[in-house]
């Protein structure tokens, strides 16, 4: 099963952006958006980097974004049925909601929450790496 640790960085927030997927222990996948972006964004986007990377493989993302396992277990499907509305106004990130909702609805994923700053040290070398991917650090 592939293991994955995904963070998102953005510095001031909203400012420049990064994100970062680690694969079965070392940096796999980095990106990043042009103009000012978000934390939030930035934690999403490394969501559908590692389901995108996985390819319907059994796999575990780990991530310390409470808010997106929120989002993708058990807002999206309301949103989908709704027509993508909520009570209480937009949906926010709706471009990023809406690709993660495709591709764990067709995945084999599971997503575990780590929390953040805490020394779990793959969570960490995320979050090492996303701050270098905001920095404009590729990989060969």
């Amino acid at each position: 099963m592939i293991s994955y640790y995904t963070d998102g960085s953005a510095s001031p927030n909203p400012g420049p952006g990064g994100f970062a997927v680690i694969r079965d222990g070392a940096p796999h996948i980095l990106g990043s958006e042009e103009g000012d972006t978000t934390n939030i964004r930035m934690e999403g986007k490394a969501i559908v980097a590692a389901l995108k990377d996985a390819n319907g493989e059994p796999c575990t993302i780990h991530t310390d974004s409470e808010f997106w396992i929120n989002v993708i277990t058990k807002w999206a499907p309301g949103w989908r049925s709704k027509g993508w509305k909520k009570k209480g106004g937009e949906i926010k990130n709706l471009d990023i909601v809406q690709e993660v909702d495709v591709l764990y609805e067709h995945s084999t994923a599971t997503l575990v929450w780590v929390r953040g700053h805490d020394g779990t040290e793959l969570n960490e070398l995320a979050d090492v790496w996303a701050n270098k991917a905001r920095e404009g650090v590729t990989l060969p």
